[in-house]
């Protein structure tokens, strides 16, 4: 799938549809993001500046937020972010693809990054695309958690909720491509530190 049919069939999903815990009720929904934002915390620096790329309604970013981290909020659909700005006025949300990311940021850097069920759904161009765009974003040092799943048995997805693997070869190539070196950790997503791309 292109990144633009994710982003337009993602902007107009009932919001049951966007996460399998919405289905069992709203408290289940929020108490998953919650658990979420805590694992992060654990490879997160306490209170540093993050950005939640494909926020949706905030699931994960409010309570980010609530744990003492400077949270930007940041997704494609003006929807969602609607959505998150209900429950959380004050938190700092853009709109933006990661094309715009660099628009908002200007030189400013964050010290972590995440990105939780975005790269799976995008082809393996649009991915690296989006990868690197994150990358940038992130100051050398930083930690990136990436939700980027790798498969003996590679393939891209199909539909807008569907899930692209890489093999293990092509994300350690992109890695060193891009700058990241992968980081130990018992989360169930990629940990990264940001590194001189090539080194």
């Amino acid at each position: 799938m292109t990144a633009e049919a994710v982003i337009q069939a993602w902007d107009v999903a009932d919001p049951s549809a966007i996460h399998p815990t919405r289905h069992l009720s709203e408290d289940a929904y929020w108490e998953s993001g919650a658990v979420q934002a805590a694992m992060l915390a654990d490879v997160i620096p306490a209170g540093v500046k993050v950005m939640d790329f494909g926020c949706g309604d905030g699931r994960v970013a409010i309570p980010l937020a609530g744990l003492g981290y400077e949270v930007t909020a940041v997704d494609s659909s003006q929807r969602m972010l609607d959505r998150l700005t209900e429950r959380a006025p004050d938190l700092t949300v853009v709109q933006a693809t990661a094309d715009g990311i660099a628009g908002h940021l200007g030189r400013r850097r964050m010290d972590a990054v995440y990105a939780l069920a975005v790269l799976i759904h995008h082809n393996w161009v649009d991915c690296l695309a989006i990868v690197g765009k994150l990358r940038a974003a992130t100051k050398l040092g930083g930690i990136l958690v990436l939700d980027w799943p790798v498969s003996d048995t590679p393939s891209e997805a199909d539909s807008w909720i569907g899930v692209t693997t890489w093999s293990r070869e092509q994300q350690a190539d992109a890695c060193a491509r891009l700058g990241l070196e992968p980081v130990d950790s018992d989360l169930p997503w990629g940990v990264y530190r940001a590194v001189k791309a090539g080194g």
